[in-house]
């Protein structure tokens, strides 16, 4: 209970901070925007590579029976660190010139809701795949030792990888979407996801091994951030400076808590039903064709 309380209490604060955080990076420099804003994700690959290396660290050292005892506690030891640095980082932060120049509203999700309906569900299908994507990558050790026997400590390491890409790539990504715009990169990326997961997993069911865990999650890491490096900017760039917080905030947790949290949960469910270890590319190929629709929703909603 007490887990779930802690757990509860992190969704809720990382779901309120995202908007804050993207939105500030965002209108740093609007002729950069893409860069500076491909951070807030860059960041999450360094959590993840942290999160798996931990892992693989906790499964390598202690014994299956210590871990289930005790030894799961260590990782989230080290989560209190968090606390201390962000209340720092807040306490020393100036707002940006774009948000001091605009006139904020007394009620922003009133507004938000409003004025920008349809460009908020469009922000939570952006959000879909690179969610499910990380989710699933998070996911992938689990399945890999399970479903596939393969040793949990070395696709820990594998997973580790995707978060070493995520950090690197996603802020080139980001500075591209400058230059070429925000859109290619995250079609292009889950139009691939999208054809090929299911032959990937096939592939790596058929005959498991780590060589072949390690080219799809790499794959999965490049294609991920080559899909998120721009959403940040595309997504700032939705709403107004007064709506724009609350609005990524709303639509980040939106889509997080119903798609990507249970991302997990779905992918154990559809093996369970389907008997075949090739269904976690199931969701992933859902979460991809909601993110194109979104996608190409994007030109219309702004132009309204």
């Amino acid at each position: 209970v007490i887990l779930l309380a802690g757990r509860l209490v992190q969704g809720f604060a990382v779901g309120g901070e995202f908007g804050s955080a993207t939105a500030y990076l965002a209108e740093q420099d609007p002729a950069r925007r893409g860069f500076y804003a491909s951070w807030q994700f860059a960041s999450q690959g360094l959590t993840a590579l942290l999160a798996t290396a931990s892992g693989a660290i906790v499964t390598a050292s202690l014994a299956p029976e210590v871990i289930d005892a005790w030894g799961w506690r260590i990782p989230f030891a080290f989560g209190l660190i968090i606390g201390p640095i962000g209340y720092f980082i807040r306490r020393n932060l100036e707002e940006t010139a774009e948000f001091t120049a605009g006139k904020p509203h007394s009620n922003p999700f009133r507004s938000l809701v409003q004025k920008d309906s349809a460009r908020l569900f469009v922000a939570v299908g952006l959000i879909v795949f690179g969610t499910v994507a990380i989710y699933t990558i998070v996911f992938m050790p689990t399945f890999a030792a399970r479903q596939l026997g393969l040793s949990m400590p070395k696709s820990f390491v594998a997973a580790s990888l995707t978060g070493i890409l995520q950090l690197i790539l996603v802020p080139v990504f980001g500075a591209l979407s400058d230059r070429i715009g925000r859109l290619p990169f995250p079609v292009a990326s889950a139009a691939v996801t999208l054809c090929g997961i299911y032959p990937a997993f096939n592939w790596l069911a058929g005959d498991p091994t780590i060589g072949k865990l390690i080219a799809i999650q790499v794959a999965l890491g490049i294609l991920t951030a080559c899909y998120m490096g721009p959403i940040p900017a595309l997504m700032s760039e939705l709403f107004q400076v007064t709506r724009r917080t609350t609005a990524l905030s709303v639509s980040y947790a939106l889509a997080v808590a119903i798609f990507g949290g249970f991302a997990p949960f779905v992918h154990a469910w559809l093996i369970d039903v389907t008997e075949t270890k090739t269904a976690p590319s199931y969701y992933v190929i859902f979460a991809a064709a909601i993110s194109l629709i979104a996608l190409f929703m994007v030109p219309r909603v702004q132009r309204r």
